[in-house]
Order: C-alpha cells, then structure tokens, then sequence
C-alpha cells in the first residue's frame, strides 16, 4: 500500500507549535495590529516551519466575504492614464486598505461592453465598489448601490434621492473662491471655460463661476466648453479669442484645460497674468508645471481616495457612515493671476 498523505497543518496546529491560542493566530493571518511584535514573530516562525497556507476562500465563504473591493473608473483608458487625479485617488485608497484585509482591484470601463462592469460587480467578485467620474449615464451605478456596498468620488448624475455615500469637495463654493480671486484683482471682464455638462463636477464649476459674477454684477454671458483635457482647453480658448471680446480675466474649470488654454495665449502674444488673470481647480503637475505656474483651488485627492476606502470598509461591516462627506479645499496662489 501506498504511504497515507501527510495531514495538511491546521490553525490549531500552529498555534500549538507557537505557545499560542487559535485566535491569535488568526489575528497574525488576518495582519492585525493588535498582535505584539514578539508574538507576531513567533507565529510567523510556526507557520514557516510547518508550511501552513491560510485558506483564505474556505475563510471567504464561511463569512460571505471576498476581502477585495474594487474601484470603478467609468472612462476610457487613454483618459484614465493621462490625468493624475485617478492615480491620486487610487494611492490614497490603496494606502488605506493596507492596513486591512481588503484588496483593491481596479476596474476601467470597457466602452465596447459598458454592462461588463456592472456584471462584474454583481457576480460576488467583491464586497464593495468605489465609484470614480461620474457622467450623465451612471445610472446603472446608481441603481447597484442598493444591493452592494458603494461609496462615490464625486456627485452623481443619477443621484435623485440623495441617498448614496458621496465623498466630494464643494465645486461650487470651490468655483466662487477661484472667480473672486480673480475679481480682487481688479479685473471685471471674466470669462469662462467650463468642464463637460454631463459630469457634476462640470456643472456645478459653471454654477460657481456664475454666482461670483452675478453677486457683483458682472456680465455672465462669456463661456467655452471643454472636456477636461489640454486639447479641450486649446480649443476652448481658441474660440473665446476668436469672439474678439476684451477679455481680462477667466476662470478655467481645470487645471489641464489651463494649460492647454496657456498654450494658445502664449502663442497668440497674450501675457498672464499682465493681460490676463487665471484661476483653475486642482493642484497637479499641469497646475505646477505650467508657464506661469497656475493659481488653483486644490482638492485633496489622495484623501478623498483614502476617505472613500475608509466609508467603505465600514458599510461593508454594516456600519452607518454619512450620505455626504464634503472635504476642505485649500486656494493656491501662484503667478498665474
């Protein structure tokens, strides 16, 4: 006969060979932090020399958890890999989750097959999603957040009853700071180039914009769009010159479009900010590394990141975490206005 297969090392075995009990080897496995070193060596040296393997799935199904949560970005790879606001995000929630059991998986959108994702989500992949860029077709998110655990970077479109877990900065209020500081510069003719209007961030940037001017008494009526890239921001800018209005100050809804925008005005002989003053929102290398460097409105986006996870962890542990979260932001002024 065949020699018996040798027994497969237990929980119960390691904490044996540790001086241990079984839950705190648990705690070793599940990296908790309330483990002491001493001990958390100890273990780690028991499972070592019996060769013992979590068995994280039996784990998974025995308490209906998968320990992953994936993060969403509803956009198209190029856009995903060009704007450094996703990989701040993602950094702070990624930092965040490493000191739990939850890993990150990160999702983009595929623009072939939108509902892949959705099925995705829905299959039991994961205990929980952060939702990132929002458009007027989120619905289908909107509509998941009953039946799964989700936290939002940003407002939602569909969001009519108010009762999904947001965490966002206040573009309006963020809008409004960005135009006075224009204002208190003097200037009076200000202009606009505005983000997308099927994204919230768009529209409430334009809402912004538009109170600043209409509490002083100020024309409202010099506004481009853009789509949030550089090029959106040339072409924008090229149509506001192209207007031939005297214009002396504009409030730019991003830094990237800022930038672009700063192309054209260098190119066209225009000089910031003796010319014209410039205001924008986020402080990333485009804000930074821009002729002159740009004053902006910065939102923290490695602590939105970190605060989503940290929601999200707790609604998946069937905690009570607030509808609304809204994050300071901070005005940066450089040479730009």
């Amino acid at each position: 006969m065949g020699e018996s297969a040798k027994p497969q090392p237990t929980l119960e075995l390691v904490a044996a060979r540790a001086g241990v009990s079984r839950a705190t080897v648990s705690r070793v496995v599940n990296g908790s932090t309330k483990v002491s070193a001493e001990v958390n060596e100890q273990v780690n040296k028991a499972i070592a020399e019996l060769k013992y393997v979590p068995n994280r799935a039996a784990r998974s199904l025995a308490n209906g958890r998968t320990n992953s949560i994936a993060l969403v970005i509803p956009e198209n790879a190029a856009k995903f890999f060009s704007d450094p606001y996703f990989a701040t995000v993602i950094q702070g929630a990624a930092m965040y989750l490493a000191d739990t059991e939850f890993t990150l998986t990160l999702l983009i959108a595929t623009e072939a097959d939108p509902a892949k994702t959705g099925r995705y989500l829905r299959g039991g992949n994961v205990d929980g999603a952060l939702i990132l860029s929002h458009h007027s077709d989120d619905r289908s998110y909107v509509e998941l957040a009953g039946s799964l655990p989700m936290v939002f970077g940003g407002r939602p479109m569909s969001d009519e009853s108010g009762e999904l877990h947001v965490v966002d900065v206040d573009n309006v209020a963020a809008a409004i700071t960005a135009t006075r500081t224009i204002l208190e510069s003097g200037r009076r003719r200000i202009a606009t180039i505005a983000g997308p209007q099927n994204m919230g961030a768009g529209q409430d940037r334009l809402q912004g914009w538009h109170d600043a001017l209409e509490a002083v008494g100020l024309a409202t009526d010099l506004i481009e769009f853009g789509d949030f890239t550089p090029p959106g921001g040339e072409a924008a800018m090229i149509s506001l010159l192209d207007r031939g209005v005297d214009i002396d100050g504009i409030f730019i809804a991003s830094a990237q479009m800022a930038f672009g925008a700063l192309k054209i005005l260098h190119e066209r002989g225009i000089r910031v900010p003796e010319d014209i003053s410039i205001t924008t929102v986020d402080n990333d290398s485009y804000a930074q590394s821009a002729s002159p460097p740009l004053t902006t409105i910065e939102q923290p986006a490695e602590r939105q990141g970190a605060m989503m996870a940290q929601l999200l962890v707790k609604l998946i542990a069937g905690g009570e975490v607030p509808e609304r979260t809204i994050i300071n932001t901070e005005l940066i002024k450089r040479g730009s206005h």
